[in-house]
């Protein structure tokens, strides 16, 4: 049975929605995969569950209930002047962790890898607090996007080079509760053209 409410009870967001590229269970099952390969890795080593606020919430809070031994976790939130320059990488801190991390397994969630400027960023800040480990889990991935390679070892989908919202990815503050993820209809995100001649 589906956990999850049927796209039909989001219509005014499904409003903006082209086509479905992964459906509510489809993403259920590769959450669930993920998971127990993070079980299985990380077994007996307490690891620290950290998570990019805002976008990666759906997606990391049903990736702990798939995780099948003790965990900790804990948030980053970042912020950016502009669009533009979070694509470039530029960041600042907005929320830092709560604890230590040195001698730590950190395991580092995202909901979707773009360029990888920022998450290069953060992962550089991770690893100057000296932990024990840093890997990278990341249901999506934009992988034509890429500026910098990076290792990431727990991967779910590959998007296309388009614009996609849903399962915490949005559009400015839209479709992040959709429980599945779509691509946005041109319309939604382009200027209108007023020209009537």
């Amino acid at each position: 049975m589906n956990r999850f409410l049927p796209p039909e009870a989001f219509v005014e967001l499904n409003d903006g929605i082209g086509e479905v590229l992964f459906s509510a269970d489809e993403i259920a099952t590769k959450v669930h995969e993920m998971g127990q390969a993070i079980s299985l890795d990380y077994n007996g080593r307490f690891p620290l569950i950290v998570g990019v606020l805002k976008g990666v919430v759906p997606f990391m809070a049903d990736l702990l209930r798939a995780i099948t031994i003790p965990v900790e976790i804990d948030f980053l939130a970042i912020a950016s002047y502009s669009a533009e320059t979070r694509e470039r990488g530029l960041v600042r801190l907005e929320k830092d962790l709560e604890e230590s991390i040195k001698d730590r397994h950190v395991l580092f969630v995202e909901d979707m890898i773009d360029t990888g400027l920022t998450l290069n960023y953060l992962l550089r800040n991770l690893r100057a607090r000296e932990p024990a480990s840093v890997e990278v889990c990341a249901l999506f991935n934009k992988p034509r996007r890429r500026l910098i390679d990076m290792p990431v070892k727990y991967k779910g989908f590959d998007l296309p080079d388009r614009f996609v919202v849903g399962y915490g990815l949005d559009y400015r503050g839209k479709y992040r509760n959709l429980p599945f993820v779509g691509l946005l209809k041109p319309e939604v995100f382009q200027p209108k053209n007023n020209n009537t001649g």
